[in-house]
């Protein structure tokens, strides 16, 4: 069981980092088998695994891009910044097929390629109050968990589009700060007293990569206080 916590900025880059290593080599380990499942299906519906490769590219490339806001200009806080994400889905796959189709000839090399850039331009954010993302403003901080919450996440689409192999590219501790991540947006919306009992689960329901159900729930979250109870979250996940 976990308490929430909540990591500072140079503890998200630590572990952005951490899990884009991890990630990194168990992809390079899956050699020729990538190229070859290119497009087999994953488990994302309507992607395929060349697709969700090529999608790391974006996550990298939407913090390679930010730039300094202007003077005053207030952030999206990550809960805000996670929820403009179901009503662009369409326009997040498009992005990545077209991305998947220019970099389809050295898949790998270019998310690789994207990734170097990303990281470059963490190094500079420690100096800025917000950053004009993707989706909006956002402090360096929660630009830099939204991309930890992307790589955990799609670091386990991987893992499971990918059955027969034994490793898993996700950094326990990685996985630990999202899941108190996203369970701090749950909170902050409703208020309730909650804990992280089993962060993968969690982190797929949070995600919607497994069907909602009260029940899952209760075994992914628990109260804080063990007069009260789990609340049903229907109306509310997934968050991304």
């Amino acid at each position: 069981m976990m308490a929430v916590m909540h990591v500072d900025a140079a503890d998200a880059a630590r572990h952005l980092r951490d899990q884009w290593t991890s990630l990194d080599r168990w992809l390079r380990d899956l050699g020729g088998t990538l190229d070859q499942a290119a497009d087999r299906a994953s488990v994302l519906d309507g992607w395929s695994l060349g697709e969700l490769v090529s999608h790391l590219g974006q996550v990298w490339e939407t913090l390679a891009r930010c730039e300094p806001a202007p003077p005053g200009t207030v952030p999206l806080n990550l809960a805000e910044y996670l929820g403009t994400y179901p009503d662009r889905a369409e326009e997040i796959t498009a992005a990545t097929r077209a991305m998947d189709a220019r970099l389809a000839p050295h898949r790998l090399a270019g998310v690789e390629e994207l990734a170097a850039q990303g990281l470059a331009r963490l190094d500079g954010l420690a100096g800025e109050t917000a950053v004009l993302a993707r989706r909006g403003p956002i402090t360096p901080h929660d630009m830099v968990v939204s991309r930890l919450v992307e790589l955990v996440v799609h670091a386990d689409d991987l893992a499971r589009s990918f059955p027969g192999v034994v490793a898993v590219p996700v950094v326990p501790r990685a996985l630990d700060v999202v899941a108190d991540e996203l369970l701090r947006v749950v909170v902050a919306r409703g208020g309730w007293s909650l804990e992280v009992q089993d962060p993968v689960l969690w982190v797929r329901l949070a995600a919607g990569r497994v069907p909602y159900d009260v029940d899952v729930l209760a075994r992914a979250l628990v109260p804080v206080h063990t007069s009260e109870a789990v609340p049903d979250l229907g109306r509310m996940l997934p968050l991304l």
